[in-house]
């Protein structure tokens, strides 16, 4: 296996909830921080009850670990004089600070419980100095302190490092495509039937705990912030003697959900904004998102970039992982390559040009006929190849035979396929007392629920050829053929789900060489609505599924891109007042891609 296809391909574990006396039920991985610690990659991911370890970023294991502070948040890992630390968040306890010199043998144990935090990131500089970073609200910014080695206390009083600036930032407005909309905030659905307005206060009736460690005063100025963005998920990387410190905005259950960065000379800055932000975004495409993660360097020095990726269907934390690569230009940029988020991409062994790597493959299955052995009344199979993973084909039942099919118009060169499961009005009951977060309403499957399929071809959707036998725990498995098989249709033919669900699919995407005529280039043009938005138009291009828009502040730093299927526009609303951009817009589909002409905007 050469190549791997994001969201990435890992046993995300089901998390109950228990609201209100209503249940239901999502799969989450989210927050990840990556690290090569002795030889070894370990990804540390949010609800895992775990940790993943892989030795070439494309086949990862589960090592079970559901002592690890399972229930807190946003689970942050380093590596200091030889040993593993890890942390993670909560508001009504002192943080335990945990170190392990061998994680997948050893236990974590205890070294420190400093304070308080959320969204932790511990960073140890070359000088041998510690420090931490942290913070998740729509009202504080993020924080950093200076922490003792030994004792793991703070050095010193905490400094305000970033607050949000959604006035100046188009990628800070809290709102799908950048729209605010108050009120379909879940934090001002869920304070808004408790908020005075006379008193302008947030009261809790008598006997109500109080969720997440909040107090009134502190819910009440989340109430009055709504539509404000969330500042959060912080990340040091040291480059070249200067300081990135990144921070995800604006809320994870949009799908301009960002990394954005800050540069310093000192690790607790000050710290100026780098001119080319968001430095990870994934607007358009199959999954969205890209906020909350990591940036680190491999064994051969090149640099990565792990984040989140929204599903936030069933609940706003439901989400995957996703990986880019990444890097520093030659002027001290941080970059991802995000082109083509979602399509397989190739890990060289050995050094190479983040900028230059491209999608390994091109996908078969946009728009094509799709059929099933039976659909659920509102369900349509179309929308398994409808290159939107919060859509989906649901068969009428559950019983074991149930498939879904995609016919790709002629047979063609397949080297990839991708099966995206969804979940749907599931609700599980369980003990009272396995409910294990702060407020008693979340419960983590610890039990692994295996997906049983199989992947099947077929020349004349009449004869097929088994290609894969799966069961194990996953929901968005990925499949390589590296020396390519010929095939018209593909399908997937279910056996049993998780918790008895009927078969439902979100992505058939099957992915390979089209080997048809390439594309003419798109006739793009945009106009700047206002400081934080532009329209982008371009001519319909015979015979493409889309067109992927790549901008920039400078003809050769296009490093933001957002992804369309189908249309002939898109508004840009990710960007920054007073800077100047210039875009291209290429045109795609099955074939390859047509590179677009750089124009300024």
């Amino acid at each position: 296996m050469k190549t791997y296809c994001n969201p990435l391909d890992l046993p995300y574990r089901y998390q109950h909830m228990h609201e209100k006396n209503r249940r239901y039920a999502f799969r989450e991985g989210a927050d990840p921080t990556l690290v090569l610690f002795k030889g070894t990659y370990y990804l540390f991911v949010s609800m895992s009850a775990g940790f993943f370890y892989s030795q070439d970023l494309l086949r990862w294991n589960f090592h079970p670990d559901p002592d690890l502070e399972i229930y807190d948040y946003a689970p942050d890992v380093r590596e200091i004089d030889g040993w593993l630390y890890f942390c993670a968040s909560s508001r009504s306890k002192n943080c335990p600070i945990l170190r392990s010199d061998d994680p997948l043998h050893r236990k974590f144990e205890q070294v420190g419980a400093p304070f308080p935090f959320w969204d932790p990131n511990l960073f140890l500089d070359d000088d041998g100095r510690l420090y931490l970073y942290w913070g998740c609200t729509n009202i504080d910014p993020i924080w950093g302190v200076e922490l003792d080695r030994h004792t793991l206390e703070p050095v010193g009083e905490k400094t305000a490092l970033i607050r949000g600036n959604p006035d100046c930032l188009g990628y800070e407005r809290p709102g799908e495509n950048g729209v605010v909309d108050r009120k379909s905030s879940v934090v001002y659905q869920q304070l808004a039937p408790l908020f005075d307005p006379v008193a302008k206060k947030v009261r809790l009736p008598a006997g109500m705990q109080v969720p997440g460690g909040y107090t009134e005063e502190a819910m009440t100025r989340m109430f009055l912030s709504v539509g404000a963005p969330y500042i959060e998920g912080a990340y040091m990387t040291k480059y070249q003697g200067r300081y990135y410190l990144q921070y995800a905005c604006p809320g994870t259950q949009y799908n301009i959900y960002a990394d954005g960065v800050y540069v310093g000379e000192s690790p607790l800055g000050p710290f100026v904004r780098q001119h080319s932000n968001p430095f990870s975004s994934v607007p358009g495409g199959f999954a969205t998102g890209a906020g909350h993660g990591s940036t680190v360097q491999d064994r051969y020095g090149n640099w990565w970039h792990a984040a989140t990726m929204r599903i936030s269907v069933n609940h706003d934390f439901e989400r995957r992982v996703g990986l880019f690569p990444a890097g520093f230009d030659d002027d001290g940029v941080l970059f991802c390559n995000q082109n083509f988020a979602c399509y397989p991409r190739r890990i060289p062994a050995g050094r190479f040009d983040p900028a230059a790597l491209g999608p390994a493959w091109m996908l078969l299955s946009y728009g094509k006929r799709a059929f099933a052995s039976s659909t659920e009344q509102g369900s349509d199979p179309a929308r398994a190849v409808d290159e939107d993973i919060r859509t989906w084909w649901s068969a009428a039942d559950a019983a074991p035979g149930q498939w879904l099919a995609v016919d790709l118009g002629r047979e063609m060169d397949v080297r990839a396929v991708q099966i995206n499961l969804a979940d749907q009005n599931l609700a599980v009951a369980f003990p009272d007392e396995s409910y294990g977060d702060e407020q008693r309403i979340r419960h983590i499957e610890l039990e692994p629920q295996p997906s049983r399929y199989t992947l099947e071809i077929s020349d004349d959707g009449r004869a097929w050829t088994l290609l894969e036998t799966v069961d194990k725990e996953c929901s968005n498995g990925y499949y390589e053929y590296e020396n390519g098989m010929k095939a018209r249709y593909v399908r997937i033919v279910g056996k049993t789900l998780p918790y008895g669900q009927p078969l439902r699919v979100s992505g058939l995407r099957v992915f390979g060489n089209g080997g048809g005529q390439k594309l003419a280039p798109a006739k793009a043009r945009a106009v700047r609505l206002d400081e934080q938005d532009a329209r982008v138009r371009w001519e319909p291009v015979p015979g493409a599924q889309g067109c992927n828009v790549r901008y920039g502040i400078a003809p050769d730093k296009l490093y933001q891109s957002w992804l369309v299927y189908g249309g002939n526009e898109v508004t840009i609303c990710t960007l920054t007042e007073g800077q100047e951009y210039y875009l291209a817009v290429d045109a795609f589909n099955e074939n390859g891609i047509a590179f677009g002409e750089v124009f300024r905007l």
